[in-house]
């Protein structure tokens, strides 16, 4: 069942979130940029912002008006939360010849143990999260830590209004419009009267929380208009990826000479695995106070655009751009599909975004497939 929302409703819809122990994370202006942090309240959301999104540009305006939802995605995305950039693993204490562990509680490897409440997720990100689901609390695969604060998640989604010039979700089939994998889903509609917000529960303890917030049963009229919203933004998504047979397209264009290109841009900087909601490569550093007594294990984000990443005895496997490029784009949109059964990308679009070269994967993509090559070549 829908329901109607007035803006009102936000706040209490944060406040009933915070009753029941949870962190509210959110969007927030900040230092130019929409970023993910602590809510305190519905004051802290980017009422009255949107952005201007192109390849290698970002810029966040005023709009004048009392939207709170009318931006796309930022650099973060949410899984600096369930996959936190450092996390220690343990910590280990030499005192003379003994050595002790203390408990892997999850306050001692520095993940919190309080709920997390995740407010203004959309549709592409909830499809990312669920791929990193994929990857961390698979059936083969368990991260602990991960798990535990996943298992602990309430999600408040809000369908997306209007895309940026560098979206292309509906090529992924991930939105505009969440269709899963929220507790609650709101749609920000403005219209002659001002804004309101159509609102459908997901789980059972989504309508819980709705039914504790002022609202009213939705009308064909309120229906209308939300789904009016949902529908000008799918249409207006100016990117596409023609993902038709795209693993094989890949797997069979090992040698096309556009990897030798975009190499020649790519600055291997690491930006495009930085923002992407799904990649999940990382690393595991040991260290040891000076005097030797104490013996850390960290794990921390990595990329494979960083030489060391492929580093094994003798050298690393990947010492060219063009190499690590390929590989990253490989893996997103072919190899991932092995590994995962689906693909690595959502089509939010900041890799190109907040790429400093503006590098596009829907145009790679493009004009691989233009010259691609009609038999498979051998991996080398």
């Amino acid at each position: 069942m829908a329901h109607r929302l007035e803006t009102a409703a936000l706040q209490s819809l944060i406040e009933v979130l915070q009753q029941r122990s949870y962190t509210v994370l959110g969007p927030t202006p900040r230092d130019g940029a929409i970023v993910y942090d602590v809510l305190s309240s519905s004051a802290d959301l980017p009422k009255g912002y949107t952005d201007e999104q192109s390849p290698g540009h970002y810029r966040l305006h005023s709009n004048g008006d009392a939207t709170c939802f009318a931006f796309t995605v930022g650099p973060q995305s949410w899984k600096k939360f369930l996959f936190p950039p450092t996390i220690r693993l343990f910590s280990a204490f030499r005192n003379g010849k003994t050595v002790t562990l203390p408990g892997n509680g999850m306050n001692e490897t520095g993940v919190p143990v309080k709920k997390l409440a995740f407010f203004g997720v959309r549709s592409c990100e909830l499809h990312a999260i669920g791929i990193q689901d994929k990857v961390f609390i698979g059936p083969s695969y368990q991260d602990p830590h991960y798990r535990r604060l996943r298992e602990q998640l309430f999600v408040v989604a809000v369908n997306c209004s209007r895309p940026s010039d560098t979206c292309f979700c509906t090529s992924m089939a991930t939105g505009p419009k969440a269709t899963g994998g929220f507790d609650i889903a709101l749609t920000e509609v403005a219209d002659a009267s001002g804004i309101f917000y159509l609102a459908e529960g997901g789980t059972k303890l989504g309508e819980d929380v709705l039914m504790s917030v002022e609202h009213r049963p939705a009308g064909t009229e309120d229906l209308a208009k939300a789904e009016s919203v949902l529908n000008s933004a799918a249409a207006s998504m100016q990117k596409m990826l023609d993902t038709t047979d795209i693993k094989e397209l890949l797997y069979q264009n090992h040698e096309h000479p556009e990897w030798e290109k975009v190499a020649a841009r790519c600055l291997t900087c690491t930006n495009c695995t930085m923002v992407c909601p799904t990649c999940f490569c990382h690393t595991i550093d040991d260290a040891t106070d000076l005097v030797g007594s104490e013996g850390i294990r960290n794990r921390r984000w990595d990329s494979c655009f960083t030489l060391d990443f492929s580093y094994i005895h003798g050298g690393s496997v990947r010492i060219s751009s063009k190499a690590r490029y390929r590989q990253w784009m490989t893996h997103k949109l072919a190899a991932w599909i092995d590994q995962f059964g689906t693909s690595g990308c959502v089509g939010c679009g900041r890799c190109i975004t907040w790429c400093p070269v503006a590098i596009d994967i829907t145009e790679e993509a493009r004009i691989i497939r233009e010259g691609s090559a009609s038999e498979p070549e051998q991996m080398t």
